[in-house]
């Protein structure tokens, strides 16, 4: 059995550029984690909380599609 170390070695790295993925959806997780828990003890301020939650949001999916990109590149450039 042959093993090229070219095709493992790309394999693996595209692995590894996925944990950026993984970590964007723990941030969105917390993020709106925290945006329930401070609407529910602050009502009044929902809506100014809600539009810094949803730029928070577009910025950590943002990081997700570039490490999602970085595989892809990896794998099939």
């Amino acid at each position: 059995m042959v093993i090229d170390t070219a095709l493992l070695a790309r394999d693996i790295g595209a692995g590894l550029a996925t944990i950026g993925v993984a970590g964007s959806g723990v941030g969105i997780g917390n993020l709106f984690g925290a945006f329930v828990s401070a609407s529910g003890r602050n009502p009044a301020a929902r809506d100014r909380l809600f539009r810094d939650v949803l730029l928070g949001f577009a910025l950590t999916e943002a990081i997700a599609l570039f490490a999602l990109i970085i595989a892809f590149l990896i794998l099939f450039a």
